[in-house]
C-alpha cells in the first residue's frame, strides 16, 4: 500500500488577508513539500498541469526535476498531464530526463483533464476532445515500447522510423491513466492493461468507485492482463491536524473558498458548510481529520474499493505553508504506518 500526496500548486487569494502569493514563491514551497515528503517515507508525489492563473505548475516535470537531485526514494509523478492538448512526444521527453535525473522515479499519469484552457491555448479543438485522448495515448504507448517509431495519426504530423530521447531509466517508463469516474476510462486502462487513477473529488461517495475498479479489473482479464498485479490508486482532497475538529477548522477555509470559485465557473449550486461537514464524516470524500481518523478512512477505502496507492491532495486553495508542511509530517509518520500496518496484515489474511 503506497502513500502521497499531490497537488496543482495552487495560488489563490489568501482567504483571510486576501492577498495572492506569486507563483515564483508558490513553487519553491511545493519543491519544500516534496523533499519533506521524501524525509518522511511517503512513497509518491504528485503534481497537476494547469494553465491559468490560479495555479503555477503548468510544467509537472521541470517541478519536480527541482526536487529530484533533492530527494532519494520519492516516486515522482504527473497528477495529471493533459495529454490531449499536449505532445505525446515532448511528454515522453520531459518524463524521461526526470527518470534519469531522479535514477528511475518519474511516472506519466495522463488524463482528459476537468479544465480545458490547454487546449486553445496549444491549437486544439474541444470537439475533437475524446479522439485527442485516444490517438495521443497511442503514440505515447508506442514511445514507452520502443527506441525508434513509427506511427501516423489524424492530429499530429507523422513520424517515420525516428529516435526518441532520452530514454528513461526504467523499462518501461510507468504511464497511468486517471479518470474522475467514466467507465470508459475504466475499461481503456484495463484493455490496455494500465495503472489506473480514480478522483475522488466533489460530492461524492468513495466506496461507489468500487463499481469503476470491477469494470477496470474485468476488461483487463479479458484482455489478458493480470488484474491482481495492476496498481489502482485514488486521489481526494484532505488536511489532517493533531486532532480531527482543528483538522476540520483549518481546512474549511480555503476549501469553502475554491470550491465555490469552481462552482460558479461549472453553473452549480452554492457549497455550503453543511456540504463539507458531510464530507468530512467517515463515508464523505474529505480525508480530514486527525491520524488516526485518516489512516482508518484510507484503510475502509483499501478494503471495500480495492485501491494500492493513496494520494492526499493538500492544499486546497491557498493554506499557509506551515500548516501543510504539518499535515505532510503527520501522514508520513503517523497515518502511513498505521495504514501500512493495518492493510499488510488485512491482506496477508484475505488475499
Amino acid at each position: 500500500m503506497e502513500l502521497g500526496i499531490s497537488t496543482f500548486v495552487e495560488t489563490t487569494p489568501d482567504v483571510i488577508t486576501g492577498e495572492t502569493m506569486s507563483h515564483a514563491e508558490r513553487l519553491r514551497e511545493v519543491v519544500e513539500e516534496i523533499v519533506l515528503a521524501d524525509q518522511v517515507g511517503l512513497d509518491v508525489y504528485g503534481v497537476g498541469e494547469h494553465h491559468r492563473p490560479d495555479f503555477a505548475a503548468s510544467s509537472p516535470a521541470v517541478v519536480m526535476a527541482a526536487a529530484a537531485s533533492l530527494t532519494s526514494r520519492i516516486r515522482l509523478t504527473s497528477a495529471v498531464m493533459i495529454l490531449s492538448s499536449a505532445d505525446p512526444v515532448r511528454v515522453f521527453q520531459d518524463f524521461a530526463t526526470l527518470d534519469g535525473l531522479s535514477n528511475g522515479r518519474a511516472e506519466i499519469m495522463v488524463g482528459r483533464g476537468s479544465f480545458t484552457e490547454s487546449f486553445p491555448l496549444f491549437g486544439c479543438d474541444l470537439k475533437d476532445y475524446e479522439t485527442l485522448f485516444g490517438e495521443k495515448l497511442d503514440l505515447l504507448m508506442k514511445l514507452q515500447q520502443s527506441e525508434k517509431v513509427s506511427w501516423e495519426g489524424q492530429h499530429r504530423p507523422a513520424i517515420h522510423n525516428l529516435g526518441i530521447y532520452p530514454r528513461p531509466v526504467q523499462q518501461p517508463l510507468p504511464v497511468w491513466i486517471a479518470s474522475a469516474g467514466s467507465p470508459e476510462s475504466a475499461v481503456r486502462a484495463g484493455e490496455l492493461g494500465l495503472p489506473f487513477a480514480l478522483a475522488m473529488i466533489g460530492p461524492v461517495q468513495p466506496l461507489d468507485f468500487a463499481s469503476q475498479v470491477k469494470l477496470y479489473q474485468e476488461a483487463a482479464a479479458r484482455a489478458g492482463h493480470d488484474s491482481s498485479r495492476l496498481p489502482i490508486a485514488a486521489h481526494a482532497h484532505g488536511f489532517i491536524a493533531e486532532n480531527r475538529q482543528k483538522a476540520i477548522e483549518q481546512f474549511f477555509p480555503s476549501t469553502y473558498a475554491r470550491t465555490n470559485v469552481r462552482a460558479v465557473e461549472k453553473g452549480l449550486p452554492p457549497y455550503h458548510r453543511s456540504d463539507y461537514d458531510a464530507a468530512c464524516s467517515f463515508g464523505g470524500a474529505l480525508y480530514v481529520g486527525d491520524p488516526e481518523t485518516v489512516a482508518e478512512k484510507i484503510i475502509h477505502l483499501r478494503k471495500h474499493v480495492g485501491i494500492t496507492r493513496f494520494l492526499l491532495h493538500v492544499p486546497h486553495g491557498t493554506m499557509p505553508h506551515a500548516e501543510v508542511m504539518e499535515a505532510i509530517r503527520l501522514l508520513g509518520t503517523e497515518v502511513a504506518p498505521r495504514v501500512r500496518e493495518e492493510v499488510a496484515l488485512w491482506e496477508k489474511n484475505n488475499l
